[in-house]
């Protein structure tokens, strides 16, 4: 039997394959992509031609999914040969089942690494966690490689500058207007329109890989723990792309994320609670109220609590009996909306230092203008 005819045989009994893992395939048989591919269209084209063309019949499409046969027609050409026509009606949850089932399995086997590559931490009484806040980086809304150097930028220089600091562990909150829209329709999740610098795709796969860049980085001095906050502009992609970094490093002991699909999230580090929201929904001043009430237990264990929030781009405070609400500066360049609201400010990312017993010991900022600008 010839290697065609193994993989041919081998496609018959497993239709799953008749649409996607070719390159799995393709290693099963130490064969190249460009041939399954051929063969698996071949037995799809075959399929459907040997059964009777009635309509609303079951049938394996071109692309490789169920559907029904939703019309079709045939026509005689000059020669004598005929062609024929047809449309299909394509079962959606299948088609997108497939497509997740696929992605996710590409994303698991891409963060497989051997262990050796692996950060090992060791405890040596470290007791200090440097929280990396870039919030509102509004990806996709400018020069998608001006965006990627300063986000990786900022975290090379706050490891630059916190070298002096025995550093236990990296809290590492992401989103938070991460991306700058839903993508596809082009509006925030509230249906307010977007202009985005590059299509969809692109904005959600290079932001992705410039997380995973800059979490990679990290890891190589101390464990990180990825923080998924919802925001406005892009509440359901930031699921996704959270998704995307659990699947990616769900082999990797030295980073957690945290994707659970709550809109506040919470996090203890020794005797400090953290909370972080986008800042856009909730009364400002009853937010240390809702943090005490959504998590009892952890706001009795600690002594220390701030509220993280973004939104506003720019750097504010209050507190409210001991509990302090601190919005964050962002990186990203203010459009004629934030200028209007009044929201022009410094640019600027910030690492704030938590000691596990003396609570927050201070920050170090990063500033555009003198930092990053080019």
């Amino acid at each position: 039997m010839t290697q065609s005819q193994k993989i041919k045989e081998y496609l018959e009994k497993n239709p799953h394959y008749l649409n996607s893992g070719y390159s799995e395939v393709a290693k099963k048989f130490d064969s190249n992509y460009e041939s399954v591919r051929g063969i698996a269209r071949r037995i799809r084209k075959k399929l459907n031609k040997d059964e009777p063309k009635d309509l609303g019949q079951p049938v394996i499409t071109p692309e490789g999914y169920t559907g029904k046969l939703k019309s079709g027609k045939m026509w005689q050409l000059y020669d004598g040969s005929w062609r024929e026509s047809l449309q299909f009606e394509i079962d959606k949850l299948e088609e997108f089942n497939q497509f997740k089932d696929q992605f996710l399995s590409d994303i698991k086997e891409a963060g497989k690494v051997s262990e050796e590559t692996y950060f090992r931490y060791v405890d040596s009484g470290n007791d200090i966690a440097v929280e990396i806040s870039l919030p509102d980086m509004h990806f996709g809304k400018i020069d998608t490689a001006d965006a990627i150097r300063m986000f990786l930028t900022t975290i090379q220089l706050i490891i630059e500058r916190t070298k002096g600091f025995a550093i236990e562990r990296f809290i590492f909150p992401i989103g938070n207007d991460g991306l700058n829209s839903e993508g596809k329709r082009k509006t925030t999740t509230g249906g307010t329109p977007q202009e985005d610098d590059v299509n969809w795709q692109d904005s959600f796969r290079l932001y992705w890989n410039c997380l995973i860049s800059g979490i990679n980085h990290l890891t190589k001095f101390a464990p990180v723990d990825v923080i998924i906050v919802n925001g406005n502009h892009d509440e359901e992609r930031m699921f996704y792309i959270g998704d995307v970094l659990k699947a990616y490093y769900s082999e990797n002991p030295s980073v957690s994320v945290n994707n659970n699909g709550e809109y506040r999230k919470y996090y203890q580090y020794g005797t400090n609670m953290l909370m972080w929201t986008h800042g856009d929904k909730e009364k400002h001043s009853e937010l240390p109220l809702i943090m005490a009430t959504e998590q009892p237990k952890m706001f009795a264990a600690t002594k220390f609590r701030e509220i993280h929030c973004g939104h506003f781009h720019k750097e504010m405070m209050q507190e409210y009996r001991g509990i302090k609400v601190r919005f964050l500066p962002s990186l990203c360049p203010s459009d004629n909306w934030h200028k209007m609201m009044g929201y022009e400010s410094l640019r600027a990312g910030q690492a704030l230092i938590w000691d596990k017993t003396k609570g927050f010991q201070g920050l170090l900022q990063i500033n555009f203008e003198t930092d990053l600008k080019k």
